[in-house]
């Protein structure tokens, strides 16, 4: 996503342009917009008109219009997003007050002002947004042997981008219809997954790790085959795939397997210190702290607010963990809440605040939990027989 124009002032009050470039921006943006926001962008509408003699036609016209948001549709499979709202400034096509939907597209830009201006929230994710390093991390290949699902892990989500099925004749004791069929079957997935990862133009160096799980050894297997495929061309570019392909188990071939894949220490090992890599951690000891009861975790609207208000999530391993789906809310006051918590854990008391995503594994993990938790620098022990501040202010 580029920022070609950004004005905001301290007060919070301003606006920005963006122009989404790929369809990951969909997502960013999504995040990005709010209800109650007012959005510019172009759009086409039906206009009729009639004539003198009463005659009425009707034609669609090109024009911009400026709404005040809703709701917000994100289809992330077809990474398209609508934003529906009303007109908030008419023009000589639209009236005020009329319901429209803007279909946010690529290469187009748009202008977004924020209803209750530009908080702290809103800044980091315009930030992120912007941020051209958050690109694909990983690409994870779950498959079985005539099944394989190709998915591209980024930074804020997990998506599956192509399907590869084919229907394999059942292993037979005389006959190679089934090896026949199993080459073929790697053949057509090593073809889409080189399609999909553009290995043809993209540079050796900036080739992304490669994560092959399956039940049994349909993984090795499809590495052996990219193997051979590379003694018999001796191609370098083969021989970089190679070296960033890992091959793991799982327990099916679907995409819901890559959450505990993902969660493997031997893959984490491999994926060093991406973004996801790290909340897997973080989430994994935050779980293992509720298990040991120590008093060091604690989950869920209330018991959180506690915490914060005690100053327990502060500097010297304090970490507040917040889904991105709560800054969603249709409930302004529900956002400022969440926002006034974020702020006086990272602004006031020096701790630190991870946003997950929930379309990653550690964000669904922490939306189970109600959405919010916080790893505490020192232990609370009985805090759900405490109502000291559990619906308090955040701010204290």
């Amino acid at each position: 996503m580029k920022a070609t124009k950004v004005h905001i002032e301290k007060d919070g009050s301003g606006d920005v342009t963006l122009t989404l470039e790929e369809p990951e921006d969909m997502w960013h943006a999504y995040n990005l917009i709010r209800p109650n926001d007012i959005i510019r962008a172009s759009a086409i509408r039906r206009v009729v008109t009639e004539s003198v003699t009463g005659a009425a036609t009707s034609k669609k016209i090109h024009t911009y219009l400026t709404i005040k948001v809703t709701t917000l549709d994100f289809d992330a499979a077809a990474s398209q997003l609508h934003v529906s709202g009303r007109v908030s400034e008419e023009n000589d096509f639209v009236r005020l007050g009329a319901h429209h939907t803007l279909d946010l597209e690529l290469q187009r830009s748009f202008r977004l002002e924020k209803a209750e201006g530009w908080d702290s929230v809103g800044i980091e994710q315009l930030k992120d947004a912007v941020d051209t390093k958050s690109r694909a991390e990983l690409w994870a290949v779950v498959m079985e042997e005539g099944l394989a699902n190709i998915c591209v892990i980024t930074e804020y989500q997990t998506k599956l981008v192509q399907q590869v099925n084919q229907t394999m004749p059942k292993k037979r004791a005389i006959g190679d219809d089934h090896a026949k069929s199993l080459r073929k079957f790697y053949g057509i997935l090593f073809e889409t997954l080189s399609r999909q990862i553009d290995l043809n133009n993209t540079p050796i160096d900036q080739i992304k790790p490669i994560l092959l799980a399956s039940p049994g050894f349909a993984a090795q297997n499809f590495l052996n085959y990219i193997k051979t495929l590379q003694q018999t061309s001796n191609g370098k570019t083969l021989g970089a795939l190679i070296a960033k392909i890992t091959v793991t188990h799982s327990s099916s071939p679907n995409v819901s397997a890559l959450a505990e894949v993902l969660k493997s220490p031997a893959v984490l090992s491999k994926l060093g210190d991406t973004k996801f890599a790290r909340e897997t951690k973080l989430i994994d000891s935050f779980y293992e702290s509720i298990r040991k009861d120590d008093g060091k975790a604690w989950y869920g609207p209330n018991e959180v607010m506690v915490c914060v208000n005690k100053g327990a999530v502060g500097r010297g391993g304090g970490v507040l963990l917040i889904s991105n789906s709560l800054f969603r809310s249709n409930d302004v006051d529900e956002r400022k809440k969440w926002i006034a918590l974020v702020d006086k854990v990272k602004l006031e008391e020096g701790g630190e605040v991870r946003v997950l995503s929930e379309a990653h594994e550690s964000g669904k993990r922490l939306e189970a939990l109600g959405g919010v938790a916080a790893m505490l620098t020192y232990p609370i022990f009985d805090l759900d027989e405490d109502d000291e501040g559990g619906d308090g202010d955040p701010a204290g």
